[in-house]
């Protein structure tokens, strides 16, 4: 399964056309092209035109039935799957080749998933084929960058296990970034790529530099992982260190561990996502983590020290009875606003002269990369995110910021002579 994805104008739609041909000459081979709409699919069929037959002397265009046949006995059938109930129409139908053109056009992977269980071959020296393409923004970008872009390095494929009754299987995934530079025609004029940079900034991200992570109405559009992720590293011995979590059994539970660099910067190197499990066990998973380093102090929801009931410790007085200590997040009014402002300072460019960002990520903390960027606004109050998003990683990192509030003057003086002295700052457990 491969995906071709990113910038508009690399070719992805010629790319579509051009995989099917190569096995045309061998008579099993049967592929299937589709778009989301007919009409859709009107511009492919007519590229198609201009080159089957040319690279297959012989092959011929049925109108009626929307396929080109080979001399071998192969076809290319051209379709549509606007929904479930059109998708229905491949079912029971043998293809070695399905290819889907625009593939973040469909909300939901329920058609992908669908379409390939038709994928079988009858000869050995056929494989069997997935590929797509699409550009980001579209309205399923989101599950179709979970299911290729996240999971590993561009151009890089990897492996799905499959158990099955003879042994385990693997399905091979890969994303392929694509670029307007991956096309030399539109590249001999800057016409196209003037065009391009003139639109608005998500969009411009979206189309020409191909950015899965830029969305319309985005909490964060500062955020990229260009800028603000970063290849592990070990954090030098002199660097403070504190963690912050937001706590949930049903849903997650996020723990992110932050690094103080000399300049007040923060480094986000480690990350905890899990869900139901019990406030004990999550205690002594973060002592695990954590075993052999200094840190300083834990923030965690303030909600956490609620009481369960008439009788028993709260959740927060579990952990601390476990050995990992927190003290609460800041739960004063306008709280929630303070913290996505404080977030944004962080993302900002503040350097003049080193362009960097106050806040950094390393690329193991794949939870919170995954969840910021797509984080939307509230639609009820646009200086607050929605809460009905997947915010946990958010709440970690506001209530890990909020303990750690950006000031020039202070960063500043912290960077200058001898190194202050820290104080501790939290009286009852002293660090």
């Amino acid at each position: 399964e491969v995906f071709y994805g990113g910038a508009r104008g690399g070719g992805k739609s010629y790319a579509m056309l051009v995989d099917p041909l190569r096995y045309c000459h061998k008579g099993h081979h049967r592929a299937l092209l589709l778009r989301r709409t007919m009409p859709e699919l009107r511009d492919l069929i007519n590229h198609s035109q201009r080159l089957y037959g040319r690279a297959f002397p012989g092959a011929k265009w049925r109108e009626q039935e929307k396929e080109w046949r080979f001399p071998s006995g192969a076809k290319i059938e051209f379709g549509y799957a606007e929904n479930m109930t059109d998708a229905l129409r491949y079912q029971g139908q043998s293809y070695t080749w399905i290819g889907i053109d625009e593939l973040p056009q469909y909300p939901s992977p329920d058609i992908y998933n669908f379409l390939r269980s038709s994928l079988r071959s009858v000869d050995p020296s056929i494989p069997v084929y997935m590929r797509a393409t699409g550009n980001p923004g579209n309205i399923g970008s989101q599950w179709v960058r979970e299911m290729f872009v996240d999971p590993i390095t561009p151009n890089t494929a990897f492996n799905i296990e499959i158990k099955t009754p003879t042994g385990t299987k693997y399905i091979t995934r890969r994303f392929i970034p694509a670029k307007l530079q991956d096309n030399p025609y539109l590249m001999q004029t800057d016409d196209y790529y003037a065009m391009l940079s003139s639109l608005p900034d998500v969009q411009r991200k979206q189309f020409l530099e191909g950015d899965w992570d830029a969305f319309e109405d985005s909490a964060f559009p500062e955020f990229s992982k260009s800028i603000h992720v970063v290849d592990p590293f070990e954090i030098p011995k002199g660097w403070q260190k504190f963690r912050s979590a937001d706590w949930g059994y049903s849903s997650p539970a996020c723990v992110l561990w932050f690094a103080i660099d000399y300049d007040n910067n923060l480094w986000i190197y480690r990350e905890l996502y899990t869900k139901k499990i019990t406030a004990d066990v999550f205690a002594r998973k973060v002592l695990e983590l954590e075993h052999g380093e200094y840190i300083r102090y834990g923030v965690l929801d303030a909600s956490t020290w609620a009481k369960r009931g008439d009788i028993g410790p709260s959740i927060a007085e579990t952990m601390i009875q476990a050995g990992c200590r927190w003290r609460p997040s800041d739960r004063t009014p306008r709280s929630r606003i303070s913290g996505k402002l404080e977030i944004h300072k962080r993302l900002k460019l503040t350097d003049n002269v080193k362009k960097e960002p106050g806040i950094r990520i390393l690329s193991h903390c794949r939870n919170l990369i995954r969840t910021l960027p797509i984080l939307p606004l509230d639609d009820n109050n646009p200086e607050d995110v929605n809460t009905h998003a997947e915010d946990h990683a958010y709440d970690a990192l506001r209530y890990g910021c909020m303990s750690r509030p950006m000031h020039t003057s202070y960063a500043a003086k912290f960077n200058k002579g001898p190194r202050p002295q820290f104080t501790p700052v939290d009286r009852i457990f002293g660090y």
